[in-house]
């Protein structure tokens, strides 16, 4: 369900936020989970246009991206030591001329989306970018480049002891990323990246991990790969509602594509996949075309300023990662569903009863 824009808002949240207020409820402890946003310079479509679907269930994207070096962040660019000569980039297509040009003429970058397929649980038909739950096993010691754990738990805001449980949350970004999307920031050295992860070889690997047959350790130790850290920015920390039975506690990611490799759509979980850029994105939401739960659509109008890739990994270094939590309090007999430093996605919901603040 949604309002006049593309805000998800299910039906049955109203009497769950008067149960908590009146002590009814618990709250379900939310699971640790990651997403990446996939970015890229170049070519995306328009708002409301998703990219066509190929026989294999891909989004018919085939044109190597950039990547080097200077797509990182800066803290990871400084910490991982200096990196092999890049490759000379490939010129990037022409845009479309139905997208609009950002400030100074960029394009600026785009970012991967799909589509939940309608019948999920959870934000069915809702826009997100790949990402899911961490799996215990993500704990599991893997070869690492980048920031150490140590300084990944700093960053993700947990206590310095849990340097574990950071690699876990790091290592669930970059295996659903792969799991959902084929994209796997991972290479042979500190510094690179698999060129290419098409291949029934590689299909077969992907299928084991999301049947959680092969762990991402095993998956990585296997084919003698580094995981990389340093090409990941953290970028907002969102944990869902108290009053949501399905509650996630979720860093948000940016990235980008590397050079060579292609998104798909490998999930059985969405049904559409999209290269767009991030205001386009937030337009069709405004419009009501888009359906996009309030993390997706707060992180999309943040990206929407930047004019590169670079410029988005660059910021996320001082990104303000203090979780952001909704909050329900009963004023004046109306239930409203807040979330601090977000007054867009304020409800006011009429025929509240009396009861504390949820």
């Amino acid at each position: 369900m949604s309002t006049t824009n593309g805000q998800w808002y299910p039906p049955e949240w109203p009497e769950r936020i008067r149960l908590l207020s009146a002590g009814e409820l618990t709250p379900v402890t939310p699971r640790r989970a990651a997403t990446v946003l996939l970015l890229r310079d170049g070519p995306y479509e328009k708002a409301g246009q998703d990219a066509p679907q190929d026989a294999q269930g891909g989004d018919g994207e085939h044109t190597p991206d950039e990547f080097d070096a200077a797509a990182r962040p800066r803290a990871a660019r400084e910490s991982a030591g200096p990196p092999e000569p890049a490759a000379t980039p490939e010129a990037p297509e022409t845009p479309p001329e139905h997208l609009p040009d950002a400030a100074g003429g960029a394009v600026g970058p785009a970012v991967y989306m799909l589509r939940r397929r309608a019948s999920m649980a959870f934000a069915g038909g809702a826009y997100a970018y790949p990402g899911g739950s961490v799996d215990p096993r993500d704990e599991r010691m893997v070869t690492w480049a980048g920031p150490s754990r140590a300084q990944w738990a700093r960053r993700l805001g947990l206590d310095p002891s849990e340097s574990t449980q950071a690699q876990a949350i790091v290592c669930a970004a970059v295996r659903e990323t792969f799991e959902e999307a084929g994209v796997l920031l991972a290479g042979p050295t500190p510094h690179t990246v698999v060129a290419d992860t098409t291949g029934d070889d590689w299909e077969a690997d992907r299928a084991a991990l999301v049947a959680r047959d092969l762990s991402f350790a095993e998956f990585l130790d296997r084919r003698g790969l580094v995981l990389r850290s340093d090409l990941l920015g953290c970028w907002a920390r969102w944990i869902t509602p108290e009053f949501e039975p399905r509650r996630y506690d979720t860093w948000f990611f940016v990235a980008a594509l590397p050079r060579g490799q292609r998104t798909r759509n490998a999930s059985t979980e969405a049904d559409r996949t999209v290269w767009i850029r991030p205001g386009d994105a937030a337009d069709g939401y405004d419009r009501g075309e888009l359906l996009m739960m309030p993390p997706t659509i707060a992180t999309l109008r943040q990206l929407a300023d930047y004019g590169s890739v670079a410029d988005a990994l660059a910021a996320a270094t001082d990104r303000d990662l203090t979780p952001v939590l909704a909050r329900a309090r009963v004023e004046n007999g109306e239930l409203v569903l807040s979330w601090p430093g977000h007054d867009e996605f304020t409800k006011h919901i009429p025929g509240a009863t009396g009861g504390p603040s949820a």
